[in-house]
């Protein structure tokens, strides 16, 4: 059983239409890490509510199914970034914490109708006070910017496990590998163009099945590069990057990932920062991801303003959203899904999904069926249909961030009078 726990909320934007175990880090999502370790077995799957038809959509899988409770289980935490080789001693009754929170733990048949009501986090609460446990140093993702920060150990322990090394595409001679070229794997239907530079001195270049990378680019170590996933002429990519599959990327890049299907086509910054699906940015859009003062950055999360502990945080960035040309973010900037920022001077550090910022006003633009529709027309040019489950999961994000999306409105409007 591989569940989410109520924990999905401090995981926001990047996690409204998505279970959390969907996220990516390194090469892959947590989900995939996760299933690549387990013992044979059924695998079932445990989310939201508002999230279950589309789970089942996506995944050959039982999603919230009580089949479980007639057998001895294995419970996971869909927040477990797994970064070491594995096995499970199946045998014991016995739960594996992380700062007291469940990471994975054997479940005996008997308890597990003893205590499961059908609320998953109340099972977890019962089950963490009445089970023996052992606290561990396994990883357990708490917040967007962990993601960013393990990203480069990720790379380095997938690009091993993987046992995959040298150039089976197709790789100009006048292309460059700077340091071992060890540390490179080209894929068979992938091109390297004249005049690319593979920078593997401080880690590993993985360059996955039909990626195109242009004349002109750096794509610096350690970087995982995702299937049919361009490079533009030009681009700098920067150490501890994770790409992931049809992205078009140009600019410079720094320790970032781009979850899938999305746009930085043209010049601009992006560093520290977690871009979601179908996201695209305008040229020039740029985020900094480092203050001034060089003090840690806090980032707004559920309302509140929150210390990550970290000297270096960029955006994070939901689902669907566009920035206009010139769109410059500030330190530790959170955007929601499905919105539309337009450049203006200094932008503020928290934008709630579904809004539009324009001329330094948050609006409520042309409303959920326009930004739906758009979403239709951008998947449809990347051979994507948005599914009807996921439109259904979209409405829902739509109605649970209302009230906060109409506060910032409200503000708007009086600061104008």
């Amino acid at each position: 059983l591989i569940y989410e726990d109520s924990k999905w909320i401090n995981l926001t934007p990047l996690s409204y239409i998505k279970p959390i175990f969907e996220l990516r880090c390194g090469f892959s999502s947590l989900l995939e890490k996760i299933v690549s370790v387990l013992p044979e077995g059924e695998i079932i799957l445990w989310v939201r509510d508002y999230l279950k038809g589309l789970t089942i959509k996506k995944y050959n899988h039982k999603v919230n199914d009580e089949e479980f409770l007639n057998d001895d289980v294995l419970i996971i935490n869909g927040r477990w970034l797994i970064e070491r080789e594995l096995s499970f001693n199946l045998n014991e009754e016995k739960l594996y914490l992380s700062k007291g929170d469940i990471v994975y733990g054997v479940i005996k048949k008997e308890n597990l109708r003893k205590y499961w009501n059908g609320n998953i986090d109340e099972f977890l609460k019962n089950i963490s006070g009445n089970l023996k446990s052992e606290e561990t140093d396994f990883i357990l993702i708490n917040y967007p910017w962990d993601l960013i920060h393990y990203n480069s150990k990720i790379i380095k322990f997938e690009f091993q496990k993987s046992n995959k090394k040298g150039i089976l595409g197709k790789f100009s001679e006048k292309a460059t590998i700077y340091g071992s070229e060890n540390d490179v794997y080209v894929a068979k239907s992938a091109e390297i163009y004249p005049f690319v530079v593979l920078d593997t001195s401080e880690g590993p270049v993985y360059i996955d099945e039909g990626v195109k990378i242009f004349p002109f680019s750096v794509i610096i170590g350690p970087c995982y590069i995702g299937e049919k996933t361009q490079i533009m002429p030009g681009a700098k990519i920067r150490e501890g990057n994770s790409i992931g599959p049809v992205c078009r990327i140009g600019g410079e890049v720094e320790e970032s990932i781009f979850h899938s299907y999305s746009n930085k086509y043209h010049d601009g910054f992006i560093g520290h920062s977690y871009i979601g699906e179908f996201v695209n940015l305008g040229a020039l859009t740029t985020n900094s991801d480092l203050k001034n003062d060089y003090s840690n950055v806090s980032v707004y999360l559920n309302g509140k303003l929150t210390e990550t502990g970290q000297l270096k945080v960029g955006s994070f960035i939901g689902d669907h959203t566009k920035t206009s040309i010139g769109t410059l973010f500030n330190t530790g900037t959170v955007v929601g899904i499905m919105c539309n920022i337009t450049a203006n001077n200094i932008l503020p550090k928290y934008f709630p999904s579904f809004v539009w910022f324009v001329n330094g006003k948050f609006m409520k633009g042309y409303g959920i069926d326009y930004s739906l529709q758009t979403a239709k027309i951008s998947m449809e040019r990347r051979n994507r249909i948005l599914l009807k489950e996921e439109e259904d999961a979209i409405r829902k994000v739509y109605e649970l961030t209302e009230s906060e999306r109409k506060s910032y409105i409200e503000k708007s409007r009086k600061i104008a009078r």
